[in-house]
């Protein structure tokens, strides 16, 4: 019987690291994809610049990690953010270190990542199959034994002593990313936290981010507000879109924001246009602004304080002529106007689907893995790396890393096990 070492299940950031990883060790490895070709949603992380991981100490990496970053302590420990820039460097790939200490490649292009850690496998004599779909893992008395795999309408079984998960979340499903891994978990006896959109564009209620469609506020600070109390804060750049909000710092609320709406709760995201400046301190500029320029009309004021797309919201929402001079603001209609812009607030009414979110939130969850060897503790021999976890985290690389550094450990424990 034709038995292999390790079977990895999908050919995505993770699954490359573990199948290189347990080639490197001597292991007879076999890689299996449903779709054509690998890596397909690395291809597109970025916006197809892929932002390979982030050069932050790891003590810092724990503050962008949800919900329970103290789990990958013994992953990050055994690779880490060097090691994957190291081991792109040496197939050819020079990387870049950008704001905020996100790396990129230096081409700027994702497809060179994904060739890299190409060329690093085949190096390590790994067998890749495309077109291969798991139909289920075969696991007799609590132990794998192999898998039933579909490749091009036809059945057959194969046999392996482990089996390593790495079939990503649900986002991006168009990537291959269908959440086919979390049903495979589930019929094994693992306990899923249910899977929800993370990294993803907020829906609000009303017209008022349409009408702002396609103004992007730098150096804004966005708070989220559930049921009157203040929950979390970004500092930062965001967009408003046709449906509502993006951007940086709207993707990183929106983990917290999803899950406040999954629970029925109120929740709405106040924009503070002017996170520099105090009450005092801003009512002292419009005061000084309107006295300098009384006799320029309102509307034309504006300008002074804000991007011109915002100026008919404000007058629209705050009944205020524009036309009228600056003389003529009366003291509460100033008010009104410092009030808006420290607190430019949106109802949120939803989320987008899993096929505009970046990453997954949900997943096996931590207490069934073992963190030193991402081993299942309900199945010997299955193990799991990346999206499959109950773990996500903000943008700036730190998903990837997560995904190199559970690859690596769970490649690295099964073939050391053995």
């Amino acid at each position: 019987m034709n038995e292999y070492d390790v079977v990895i299940v999908g050919a995505g950031a993770a699954g490359l690291i573990a199948a290189g990883r347990a080639g490197e060790l001597g292991g007879k490895v076999l890689l299996l994809e449903k779709m054509e070709r690998a890596g397909r949603k690395l291809l597109i992380t970025g916006k197809g610049r892929c932002n390979i991981t982030n050069d932050a100490p790891q003590s810092e990496f724990y503050d962008h990690i949800f919900p329970n970053s103290r789990f990958l302590k013994h992953a990050f420990a055994t690779f880490f953010s060097h090691d994957i820039i190291r081991l792109l460097e040496k197939y050819g790939l020079e990387t870049i270190v950008e704001r905020g200490g996100r790396v990129f490649p230096v081409s700027n292009n994702s497809a060179d990542v994904v060739n890299a850690l190409l060329k690093w496998v085949h190096s390590n004599h790994v067998e890749i199959r495309y077109g291969n779909r798991v139909e289920r893992m075969i696991i007799i008395g609590g132990e794998v034994k192999g898998l039933l795999v579909n490749a091009n309408g036809k059945d057959m079984n194969i046999t392996c002593r482990n089996i390593i998960l790495c079939t990503g979340g649900c986002s991006y499903p168009a990537t291959g990313s269908t959440g086919d891994g979390y049903r495979m978990a589930k019929k094994a006896g693992h306990t899923i936290e249910t899977p929800r959109p993370a990294l993803v564009p907020i829906e609000t209620e009303g017209d008022m981010a349409q009408r702002l469609q396609g103004l992007s506020l730098k150096n804004v600070k966005a708070i989220v507000w559930v049921s009157g109390k203040k929950l979390k804060e970004e500092f930062g750049e965001m967009l408003f879109t046709h449906f509502g909000l993006t951007g940086p710092i709207i993707l990183s609320l929106s983990r917290f924001i999803v899950d406040e709406l999954v629970k029925g709760h109120k929740v709405e995201v106040s924009v503070d246009l002017k996170p520099a400046l105090d009450e005092v301190k801003l009512d002292n500029r419009l005061l000084r602004d309107l006295d300098e320029n009384g006799k320029r009309k309102i509307d034309n004021l504006f300008r002074l304080w804000m991007p011109s797309t915002l100026i008919p919201v404000f007058l629209n929402e705050l009944n205020i002529d524009g036309q009228k001079e600056g003389h003529q603001l009366q003291a509460k209609e100033r008010k009104k106007i410092l009030m808006m812009m420290k607190d430019l607030r949106f109802r949120v009414t939803g989320y987008r689907p899993f096929k505009e979110a970046i990453i997954t939130a949900g997943g096996v969850i931590t207490s069934e893995i073992n963190a030193k060897t991402m081993e299942s503790k309900v199945v010997k021999n299955l193990y799991f790396a990346g999206e499959m976890i109950d773990l996500d985290a903000d943008t700036g690389g730190f998903n990837l890393q997560l995904a190199f550094s559970t690859a690596w450990l769970a490649a690295q424990s099964c073939m050391i096990s053995h």
